[in-house]
This record gives C-alpha cells, structure tokens and sequence, in this order.
C-alpha cells in the first residue's frame, strides 16, 4: 500500500499542448440580445393576437350610440367557444348570447372585419314590424336600440314577403337565398350561423340585407375602448395604405385636441 507521498506526481502538460477541456464560449454581443429580445416581442405579440386580444377601430355610424366612429377597441378573442380549436377544453371559453356585440369577417368582397350585435342565435325565429323586434314569437327588449323617426324603412317589416319586393335592397347573393329561410312569416336561423343588427338600425348594413353571420368568421368581441379620437365616416373611407398613413398622420398632429378623453378605457356593452 502507497502513501500519497508515495504517488508519482502527475504529468504536466507540456506547454503548447492542447488541453481536454472545452473551449470557453464567446461573450454575446448587444446585438444578438437585442435581436432575441426582438423576435421573443414578436411570437409574444402574434400568439396575442392570434388567441388573445386584437386592436379594431369604428369606421362607420352602424353601432351608434355605442360605439362611436373613431373608437379603438380592443377585442378580446379569448372569450367564445364554437370554433372547433382543441385549446376550448382547456380555457375558460363560453358560448355566444343574443345580446353579445361581436367582430367577424365580413361573408363578402375583401372580407374586411364588422361589427354588430347578435339578435338571433342557431335555431331562432325572427320577425321585424312597427320597428320591433320578435325573436321566438317574444318582444325582444333592446335599451341599446336607435331608430331615425324621420327615416326611411326601404324593408318595410322583415322578412319580406317574397325577394323580389326588395330584391334591389338585399346584397344578390341573399336575395337569391333568403326564402329558403323563411316560414309563417319569421327567418329561421341556421345551425351554427347567426343573425347580427347594428345598433344604429336605421344606419346598418347587417344581417337583414346581407345574411347569416358563419360561427368560423366570428373573431370575438369587444371589451374596452382604449382610445377615441372624433371623427367620421369619411375619415376612413380610403382603406389603401396611403390613406391610412394619411389618417394617422392627421391624427398624431391633433391628437390633443380630437381626442375623445371621456370615452377612454370605456368597457364595451
């Protein structure tokens, strides 16, 4: 048995030999941090837009007095279930409601985003007439509800008779299909489809002129007003690029001033 004393030293290495440990990484540069922290910003920022929340702004008159032109809006789109997703399980989702104010993908054209109420739900009954609205045989009571006394009704009640007594009001793809719907007088609503108004009836382009409203184009709702700036419908009539940066360049140099400060951080309902 050796003591330590006993050992043979071991060998040193002999200078300029490569030594067995790994190689010390380099330190990072500012730049690649600033890079990670960029593309982190940018999946944070998809993936909350994709599930959780999305920033839409009022172009027109149609939900007056509830959502005025120029309102910002944040929707919240972690909110309805019906989609399919398999993540509905896991998360807190509930079913749409009549009553519910919802954005969506418009069914025509470019497919831009609307938003409007939901007056009828899968399976629904509906009848207008005298300005009222019957859902289910029931007066459907509606405080958030304007009409123009002066104004014009070019459906005169709803649904109509036959399509061709409006046909010229009814965007053609509905006109050629809104009887199918149609029995003793009321709209049948569709499974998994619904039937949306505007606030604003009198100024609405929604459901009764255009159709259903599918459950896979509805994006969510909207939850708060984040900003509001006065403005009107033909703010935002030009949707090109250029027009955009016009608007926005009108209203970064009167921010002040057009802003609507009261309708801040107002919830929508």
């Amino acid at each position: 048995m050796h003591s330590m004393a006993d050992q043979a030293p071991e060998p040193r290495p002999e200078p300029g030999a490569e030594s067995s440990l790994p190689p010390s990484r380099p330190p990072r540069g500012p730049g690649a941090d600033l890079i990670e922290s960029f593309l982190v910003t940018i999946l944070l920022v998809l993936f909350g837009t994709t599930f959780v929340v999305q920033a839409f702004k009022i172009p027109s008159e149609s939900m007056e007095p509830t959502l005025l032109v120029g309102d910002h809006l944040l929707v919240n789109k972690f909110i309805f279930q019906g989609s399919g997703a398999w993540y509905e399980k896991l998360l807190p989702y509930r079913k749409i409601r009549r009553g519910d104010v919802v954005v969506f993908k418009f069914p025509y054209d470019d497919h831009v985003d609307y938003v409007k109420r939901v007056i009828g739900l899968p399976g629904d009954h509906i009848h207008m007439g005298g300005r009222k609205v019957y859902v289910n045989g029931t007066l459907l009571s509606e405080p958030y509800a304007v009409y123009d006394s002066s104004a014009y009704d070019p459906l005169g009640g709803f649904p109509p008779r036959d399509e061709s007594t409006v046909a010229e009001q009814l965007r053609p793809e509905w006109a050629d299909q809104i009887m199918n719907y149609v029995k003793h007088g009321e709209l049948n609503v569709p499974p998994n489809h619904y039937f949306v108004m505007g606030d604003n009836r009198d100024s609405s382009s929604d459901s009764r002129y255009w159709g259903f409203v599918d459950r896979s184009a509805i994006i969510g709702s909207p939850a708060l007003i984040y900003w509001s700036v006065d403005a009107n419908a033909g703010d935002y009539s030009d949707r090109s690029l250029a027009g955009a940066l016009r608007g926005i360049g009108q209203v970064l140099a009167h921010i002040s001033t057009k802003t609507r400060w009261h309708r801040m951080l107002r919830l929508v309902n």
